[in-house]
Parts: structure tokens; sequence; C-alpha cells
């Protein structure tokens, strides 16, 4: 089955089909780097991180672009955000933006998302949005009021196509005191004027001034990407105004389509209400992560799918929680299993065709616009022929552990970022902990062999309390692991 997505501009899902063969161009819209981000914020960059993730893992060399706002990102009372949090924090706009950008990066890193390969900041592309907006004037779209430039909706016949309004319908979203200088309510601003108390001011053809939201992405988008790309992502709150400004003022520049697939993900809620900061029920990222490993909170966000909201609570935390070390345990069993003594009949078992048939259903899942609940399923389905293998064979052939490994380390780790890093680094830390567990074992043995008792039970007690557990059989002294907890 070939890829398909979903696309907010067609309304239906669609063969993905990039522009140029073997290569996808994609932006995602960045944050605003006010505040700290919370768990929404991650619900979106780990849906689109899912995404980027698998277009290369099936061959598909990705470009990612994903901006930084750190001005012209007005509130409805036209206040920027970034100076509302520098008069919050009774600082510099651009202490606060370097402060909150570096936070959101630790935040990112922490959830294991893949980095951009290209994070412009709309700061460092002003020229280009003012040359955009002199271009977009002189082609008749956009008109200047008293040092603040506006697009003319009406210019742009197709303006609604993406969220499915009518200009006729749409609500004035504009303050009281700029209403007059527009032509029409719904016209939005490229440039605005800066008052004389506005600290973040560029020199323009139109004064001094600042750029509006939706243009820095118009113009960073088409520098990057060129004016025709594959895939433009969100969330479903950027669909009107902002993605919706976009692409009116982007294709009034080119004459071109401007993203060909425009992927939008759901928001995460709190009992069923939107998180946010306004609403004061936001849990930051930060928070989430001390209280949660990482792979714990991708799981649960990937167990629905991206364009699904999602309701946060403690309760959904710990189930995922549980779910995720249901899915890992097999996993970490296999790679502990490799690192013991092979066992003398331990014979080579077939599970190739296992193996292929999990690829397969996962690969279906993820086909059908990035189904991280059904790829979760096969390899939920996947995990339990681990475990039968295990209990049968205690100390499979190191092929057939071998390819075990392979399979999460790819799927649970490449692509979905849900196997712990360490597991999947067989010279990393686990491996360290398996070789003093291993040590600590053999020098217990001889203990025993001394009759030195005291020594060995106290090895096997300390262990113990480290969660490793030691197993005396005829054939020698086995240990097994505890999975870890969502509470570690």
């Amino acid at each position: 089955m070939a890829l398909q997505v979903y696309n907010t501009l067609t309304r239906q899902k669609e063969l993905f089909t990039p522009i140029e063969p073997g290569r996808v161009r994609m932006y995602v819209c960045g944050p605003t780097v006010y505040d700290h981000a919370h768990i929404g914020h991650a619900k979106l960059y780990v849906s689109m991180d899912i995404i980027v993730r698998y277009l290369r893992y099936t061959g598909l060399d990705v470009l990612y672009v994903q901006n930084i706002t750190d001005v012209g990102h007005l509130l409805e009372s036209g206040e920027d955000r970034i100076l509302k949090g520098a008069r919050r924090e009774k600082t510099d706009p651009m202490q606060v933006v370097e402060r909150y950008m570096r936070s959101y990066m630790d935040d990112m890193d922490g959830l294991r998302t893949i980095r951009p390969d290209i994070m412009p900041r709309a700061t460092g592309h002003v020229p280009e949005q003012i040359a955009a907006v002199e271009q977009l004037i002189q082609s008749g779209h956009a008109y200047e009021v008293k040092g603040s430039v506006y697009f003319d909706v009406s210019s742009a016949p197709n303006y609604g196509k993406l969220s499915g309004r009518k200009v006729e319908e749409l609500e004035e979203g504009a303050r009281v005191d700029v209403r007059a200088e527009k032509r029409r309510p719904q016209d939005f601003a490229l440039w605005k004027r800066a008052e004389p108390e506005h600290i973040m001011r560029w020199r323009s053809p139109w004064g001094e001034g600042f750029p509006g939201w939706h243009i820095e992405c118009s113009a960073m988008a088409g520098k990057y990407l060129g004016a025709n790309f594959d895939i433009h992502g969100g969330g479903l709150e950027n669909i009107f105004p902002h993605n919706e400004c976009e692409i009116a003022q982007s294709e009034a520049l080119s004459g071109k389509p401007f993203a060909n697939h425009w992927l939008h993900a759901g928001s995460l809620t709190v009992d069923g209400v939107k998180m946010s900061k306004s609403l004061g029920n936001s849990v930051t990222i930060q928070k989430a992560l001390h209280q949660y490993p990482a792979e714990v909170l991708r799981f649960f966000m990937l167990s629905s799918h991206y364009r699904s909201p999602i309701d946060y609570s403690e309760d959904a935390l710990a189930a995922a929680g549980r779910g995720w070390e249901r899915l890992i345990a097999p996993a970490l069993a296999a790679q502990r299993a490799l690192r013991q003594p092979p066992a003398p009949d331990n014979a080579a078992v077939d599970f190739s065709h296992r193996l292929e048939n999990a690829r397969a259903e996962f690969s279906a899942a993820m086909n059908d616009d990035f189904n991280t609940p059904g790829a979760l399923a096969a390899l939920f389905d996947f995990a339990k022929q681990v475990n039968t293998l295990l209990a049968a064979h205690p100390r499979p052939h190191d092929e057939t552990l071998n390819a075990i490994a392979a399979f999460y380390w790819e799927l649970a780790g490449d692509v979905l970022g849900v196997l712990p890093v360490e597991s999947a680094d067989p010279g990393g830390s686990a491996a360290r902990e398996e070789t003093l567990i291993r040590l600590l074992a053999e020098i217990r043995a001889e203990a025993r062999a001394r009759k030195d008792f005291a020594t060995s039970d106290r090895i096997r007690e300390q262990l113990g309390q480290a969660g490793v557990a030691l197993e005396d059989g005829k054939s020698g002294t086995i240990w097994k692991i505890d999975a870890p907890t969502a509470s570690d």
C-alpha cells in the first residue's frame, strides 16, 4: 500500500506524491517564543516528528523547515506576544526570545524529536518580508495606510479555500482603533507601523514598523523550500486565520499553489478543553518530563491519531506508562537474553515470517495517513509472539535475537521514538550495566564455591534491591532485570 495522507485542503485522503521524486520539502509553523512550551505544543511537534521520521524511513530525503516566531505574533488586543513576555519579566524582548527559544529546543530534545534541518527566525528575515510586502503592493494585492500595510482579501478569489470559510461570513477580528483604516474588516496586516512605545521596530518604505504574523511564514518557506513545496504542517488552530492568510499572500506572490499537502494535528485537551496558558490549564513540557520518561509521553500521544484530539490527565499518563512497559518489555528481554551466555541447545528458531508480517502490518498502518495507533497495535502483536518465543526458548540463537532487536530498534526506536535510547545502543549504558551484573554474578559464584555464603547472600540481596533477580539453576546462574517503570 502506497502512502495516503489526509489533505486539509482537499478534505480527503489522497496518494502522497512528492513534487521531486525521492525528495520531500516540508514546512511546519514553529513556536512563538515568549514563554515555556507546554504539552499542547508537544502534541503538535511530536506528531510532525513522526511524519518526518516515517518519510525518511521509507527512503525519502526530507528537507524539514520549522520557523521560530520572535516578532509579529499579535494578540486580538493588538499586543505582540514577545512584548507581552518582556513586560511580564521586565526585560528586553530579545532576552525573552533567547531564553524561551533555548527552553523550547531543550524541551524538543528531551522529547526526542528530530531537530529540523533549518530553523529560520522571523527577525532574521525582515528584509525578505519587506520585499514580499512591496511586491504585493505593486501587484495590487495590498495597500498602505498611515505606515501600515494590509492584504486586500477581495483580491484573492480563493481566500477561505483551506478553512472553508466565506469572506462575507468572516467575523471581524481587528482592534477598534484600526478598523477604520482598513478597507474591509477581513483584510489582514502585512506590516504594522510602530507606535512610539513599541520597542521592536525596523525601517521600511512605509516608516518604522514590524512585520505581521502571517507574512513571515510565506517569506521563509518561499526562501528555503520554493514557491511550491510538498507538505505544510501545523495545528488545527492554525488553519484560520494563519494558514489561510499564508496561502492568500503566497499564491498572490508567485501565482503557484503554496503547499500541495496540508497536514494538521489535533489539539491536546484537559477535561475536554484545549490546553492554553490563557486558560490556566497548561502543563509545561519541562514539568511533564520530570514526571514521566519522554518515551511514555510519546507513547501517550501516539496512542491517538495525529489528527485527533487527545485528553491529558494523570490517569491517562499512568495508563500510557503501563502500556509502554508492556510494549518494550519483550525488546529489553530479548536484548538481555542476547547478553547471556548461549545455552548448549539453543537451536536457531525461524522467526523471519513473523518479522516480515509485523513489519508489513506496521507499514500498512503508517501508510494510512500515519496511523500510529495501528502501528502500535502491530508492535503489540509482535511483542506477544516474542514473549511466547522467550517462554519456550529462554536463550534463542543469536541470529534470532539479533533480528528481533534490530526490528525493535528500527520501528519502535527510529520511527516512533518510544524505545529507550540506551536500549538501542549495544555499547551504551545498558551494555555496561549488563557487564557489571555479569561480573557481580561471577564474583558471587566464586564466593559460593568458597562457601563464603555471607558475601554471596549480600551480592544477591543488593542486586535484588537494584531490581536484578538472580536465579540459580543446574546450568548456572541467570539474572532478570525488571522493566523500567513510568515513575522511574
